[in-house]
Formats: structure tokens, C-alpha cells, sequence
């Protein structure tokens, strides 16, 4: 797991291969499609945790916080900037694999761990209703992607904390 975690975060979830990740830790091919029907079933293996690992950080940080509108930036900060940067982009693999898997090969289990965990978050930070929370938390997230997805891009859109404090000070002033 390792070994893979480390190719997708140098190389990027279609330039790293289920050979190379067997070579990366000293075992065959085959014996890796043991453990793992697919190259994106490792990737979903090693997302899952990486990923709730850093909404747990990022949680343990907003509840450090106790004005609202420093929250909802907080929030965005962490989602729009951080994630995306991560572990050398490491979001951006998901964004690869989806992006060439096939519907049936979808899980939208983290998808819907995200966006819960978002919605949630903007409750607790905004005076809104859990429908309007989550409808903001999908756009947030459609916000990430695009960030996530960029990210290795030499002209890719990144967000800077200039965006960040415009859309919190929007969220909050509506």
C-alpha cells in the first residue's frame, strides 16, 4: 500500500500502473490481483483513510474556532487549498480515475462521506437550513474538484484566500 500510495502521489493515478506497484513492492502482478480486483480498487483502499484522516484534522481545527464567519473561512480554506494540495496533490488521483473509470466501477460512498461531513460544517457555521447546507456543501465540493483536478496543471486554477474570504463573506452576508 505503501508503494502505491507513493506512485500515485509522484506519478498520478494514469501514469502509475498495477505492474509498476507490484515491482514498487517487491511482489508480482498477479499477487497483487489477490488483494485488489483493480488499480482504482487500490486507489478507493488508500483514499478512504487518507481522506477522513484529513477531515478529522480539519475538524479538530474548526472546532478550535468559535466566531462563525472565521468557521465558514476556515472551512473553505481547508477544502478549496489544502486538500488539494496534500500530499502532493493526492486528490487529483481521484479525480484521474473518474475521470477514465466506467459508471459501474463508481462507489459514491466518499463522495457522500465528503459531502456529509461538509454540510454538517456549514450548519454549525451558518444559520441555514440542512437542505440549504447541503445544497452549499455541493457546490463547495464542485469547487474542490475543479481545484483537485487542476492542481498539477501548470496553468491550472488554484485558489488563494482572496476567493476564499469573498465566497465566505458571501455565504454569510445571504
Amino acid at each position: 500500500m505503501s508503494s502505491a500510495f507513493r506512485l500515485f502521489s509522484e506519478s498520478g493515478y494514469n501514469e502509475t500502473s498495477i505492474p509498476a506497484i507490484a515491482r514498487a513492492a517487491g511482489m508480482s502482478t498477479a499477487n497483487v490481483y489477490i488483494y485488489f480486483k483493480s488499480k482504482l480498487d487500490i486507489l478507493f483502499t488508500l483514499y478512504e483513510p487518507w481522506l477522513v484522516n484529513f477531515l478529522d484534522r480539519l475538524d479538530r481545527s474548526l472546532q478550535r474556532i468559535e466566531a462563525e464567519p472565521k468557521k465558514i473561512e476556515r472551512l473553505l480554506k481547508g477544502l478549496w487549498l489544502e486538500l488539494p494540495r496534500e500530499s502532493n496533490g493526492f486528490a487529483n488521483n481521484i479525480m484521474q480515475a473518474l475521470s477514465t473509470s466506467r459508471s459501474d466501477q463508481y462507489d459514491p460512498r466518499l463522495r457522500l462521506l465528503l459531502e456529509q461531513r461538509v454540510s454538517g460544517w456549514i450548519t454549525d457555521c451558518l444559520d441555514v437550513t440542512p437542505s440549504t447546507a447541503s445544497a452549499i456543501a455541493e457546490v463547495v465540493l464542485v469547487a474542490f474538484d475543479g481545484y483537485a483536478m487542476t492542481y498539477h496543471l501548470e496553468q491550472g486554477v488554484t485558489c488563494n484566500m482572496k476567493t476564499v474570504r469573498l465566497f465566505a463573506q458571501y455565504l454569510q452576508d445571504n
